[in-house]
């Protein structure tokens, strides 16, 4: 799977390390900044993110901030993305099996490497159901979108 992985200043001492879990696991990742701990604006790092997913050279997209909130509210600002604060390996997989979310949240702030290590393995481990009652619920978060 192809990955894009974005943090603000505050998520940046984590991205590394969640870049590296993800490679460990076969994973391909595009980064899309930042590159260093210099203060950045997270709705810059979310377009980038989300761009990739939308343009198909990223499959799904993994952000880190704060506290994940921010990154989120701004992905879902983006058409077509669905962005969830995943701060417990439950939420990480079912948001994808429930309701496909494309981007994880992830706060800095709030877990440390280890268990960002486990959200990010269920996240990508999980697929979208096939059942009928989550596939039409997704299909009227995209018709609220239109």
């Amino acid at each position: 799977m192809r990955i894009v992985i974005g943090s603000d200043h505050a998520g940046f001492p984590l991205k590394g390390a969640i870049a590296a879990h993800i490679r460990g696991l076969g994973h391909e990742v595009a980064d899309a900044g930042s590159y260093d701990p210099a203060p950045v604006d997270f709705p810059d790092i979310a377009k980038e993110v989300t761009r990739a997913i939308l343009t198909g050279t990223a499959d799904r997209g993994i952000m880190v901030c704060g506290t994940g909130v921010g990154a989120a509210i701004a992905a879902n600002k983006v058409k077509g993305i669905r962005a969830a604060v995943c701060h417990d390996v439950h939420s990480a997989h079912q948001s994808v099996e429930h309701d496909d979310v494309n981007v994880m949240c992830i706060g800095a702030q709030i877990v440390g490497a280890w268990l960002a290590v486990d959200l990010v393995t269920a996240f990508l481990n999980a697929e979208f159901s096939t059942e009928e009652q989550f596939r039409r619920r997704v299909a009227k978060l995209a018709e609220m979108e239109r």
